[in-house]
């Protein structure tokens, strides 16, 4: 007799992680929105600092990291939430904020995380579709929400399309958000976006206490292999129902550890900043010369549309076959053939360029 699961299991669907870890030959890894930047020597010796305590469990309160990001950030930090990435924080606030016959609005596509959220709450999912730009809809997303809304995610730049908002149209999207209403303005890729101060939307906090913006360390610091992610709240009342909701010790020593350090470098930030954005407009010019449709990044990658003659799954097969590994838009809940690719180091972004071109060549007429 086979075990019984709850109803929510079959209700959640599986993350569509990227394939490829397994293999040991040298590959082009441009599908996870990684960083090719390797973590900095001073976070490298802080990591090292404490491996001789790890028998000891880590701070459970990050009080260390949530003061120096009160203080980059000047936001108090008893308004700060750490989470094991901010894929923690964001099925927390799932679980703290939505039940039964509450209402979760995001766009669609975006982060593939989102659906979890009312799948593994019961919460009713309106997706709201992107505008005709790959941006999200503002103005359609408002429309939505019900006395029933308890949670809206905006993400901005958005994942998978690379899309990103003004800030005064987010901030025009807020002024209408009924006061009981939850907006996470997921921010994985601010610092990456160059329509504004990646810093500004933090002064949106003390006047919005219903907004969270989330961040990341596992994007511009490259510390995703330690997992860490913080949100900057604009009131206490989010970070202490996290709290509740998770189990403690949530994000271990070593991510802590780096994370503090990290924060100690924003020159790097500049640096890799302007390093990912050069081959942002190096590589983006190469793809629209191949015929394809590429939308405005304000990201570490972009949104490849293929058109609609070609085969998605081919193309990733043949991708792959080379050596080169992205994400096929399909599994990223695009309804026509696209590819989201992550920007790398200019060798690698060469070899997925000249690899696609191989592969969308017309085939040799026979002598």
């Amino acid at each position: 007799m086979a075990i019984e699961f709850s109803e929510r299991i079959r209700r959640i669907p599986v993350y569509p992680a990227a394939g490829g870890y397994a293999q040991r030959e040298p590959l082009v890894r441009l599908a996870s929105n990684e960083s090719p930047f390797a973590p900095l020597p001073a976070v490298r010796a802080a990591i090292d600092a404490e491996l001789s305590s790890l028998n000891r469990y880590p701070d459970p309160s990050n009080s260390l990291l949530r003061r120096r990001l009160s203080e980059r950030y000047e936001v108090p930090s008893a308004r700060i939430a750490i989470g094991n990435g901010s894929c923690d924080i964001l099925l927390a606030a799932g679980e703290a904020l939505l039940e039964p016959g509450a209402e979760l609005i995001y766009a669609w596509p975006s982060f593939s995380i989102y659906p979890h959220l009312a799948a593994a709450s019961g919460a009713r999912a309106v997706t709201v579709a992107l505008d005709g730009e790959h941006r999200h809809d503002l103005e359609a997303m408002l429309s939505e929400i019900t006395v029933a809304t308890r949670l809206v995610l905006v993400c901005n730049p958005n994942n998978p399309t690379s899309t990103a908002v003004a800030l005064a149209d987010i901030a025009g999207f807020l002024a209408e958000v009924p006061d009981h209403v939850c907006v996470i303005l997921d921010e994985a890729y601010c610092e990456f976006n160059l329509l504004e101060d990646p810093d500004a939307s933090i002064d949106l906090l003390d006047s919005h206490p219903n907004l969270v913006l989330l961040r990341t360390f596992s994007k511009v610091h490259g510390l995703c292999g330690l997992r860490v992610g913080f949100a900057l709240c604009g009131s206490e009342a989010l970070p202490r129902a996290l709290d509740q909701v998770r189990q403690p010790f949530f994000c271990n020593a070593l991510a802590q550890a780096a994370a503090t350090e990290a924060l100690a470098h924003q020159d790097a930030v500049i640096d890799r900043v302007t390093r990912t954005v050069a081959e942002r407009i190096s590589m983006d010019e190469r793809l629209r010369a191949l015929g394809l449709q590429v939308a405005e990044s304000q990201a570490n990658f972009c949104w490849v549309g293929l058109g609609s003659e070609r085969d998605e799954s081919e193309i990733m097969r043949g991708l792959q076959e080379r050596g080169v590994l992205v994400r096929a838009g399909g599994a990223l809940g695009s309804d026509t053939p696209a590819l989201r690719v992550t920007y790398g180091l200019p060798e690698e972004n060469g070899r997925f360029l000249d690899a696609l071109a191989e592969l969308l060549a017309p085939a040799r007429s026979p002598r």
